[in-house]
């Protein structure tokens, strides 16, 4: 596992957790076609992936579309190859399950957000891809770690949401979005969602260029739908 954790590092990745699936479980096909035996998240804490993507992104002479998923293919798909699995993504269909999987990967719960709440990491994280194995292979079985959402007494991202969007019980994606594409919505598209960044857990909150990314991406796939 040193060398696959090297190869990631490479590109600022990191191996998210993983587990082997039971016997009789569905799993998505392996590598050789068959159903996978084990699977091992790909992603990021905060932004160790910011310099190489940007440096990718800088050496073409045009950005394709999407760049992200494209550079987490690529970068992804080139290890996958090197270690005898399958690349997958979270962005591509057949849609698969990461976020139940990165819950039973690193034991995580969901914030107000919706956004699993990483206890080093905060709401500053994510998954770019994963890699399905035919074999089964070791994988360190996850502490339960402490959900700081449950810790939190200010609740402040439940607060500062100016478009109401966040409650304790759930998300509202709609008002969200609405609140966004409105005129009352620009502190968020220039400041990134404001109740994000109310969360105390920051140590590892993305840089203005990374979120000021993020949040075009957002208001790119709102206006598209």
């Amino acid at each position: 596992m040193r060398a696959l954790d090297e190869a990631l590092a490479a590109h600022g990745l990191s191996p998210r957790g993983g587990f082997c699936f039971g016997e009789g479980e569905a799993a998505p096909a392996g590598p050789s076609g068959e159903p996978a035996r084990s699977v091992l998240l790909v992603g990021h804490g905060g932004g160790s992936i910011w310099p190489y993507f940007t440096a990718w992104r800088e050496a073409r002479a045009e950005t394709p579309d999407d760049p992200l998923d494209r550079w987490s293919r690529e970068a992804i798909g080139g290890i996958a190859d090197r270690f005898s699995a399958r690349a997958v993504f979270p962005f591509e269909k057949p849609w698969l399950p990461f976020q139940q999987w990165a819950m039973r990967a690193e034991g995580l719960k969901p914030s107000p957000l919706g956004i699993l709440m990483h206890p080093r990491f905060g709401l500053w994280h994510a998954y770019r891809g994963a890699l399905l194995f035919d074999v089964e292979i070791s994988i360190q079985e996850p502490a339960a770690p402490i959900h700081l959402c449950d810790l939190c007494v200010g609740k402040d991202c439940v607060n500062v949401c100016p478009a109401g969007a966040v409650t304790a019980a759930d998300f509202d994606a709609a008002a969200c979005a609405g609140w966004l594409l409105s005129g009352r919505g620009a502190p968020c598209r220039t400041g990134g969602c404001l109740a994000r960044t109310a969360c105390p857990h920051d140590a590892y909150r993305y840089g203005d260029a990374q979120a000021a990314f993020h949040m075009a991406a957002r208001m790119r796939g709102l206006d598209a739908g």
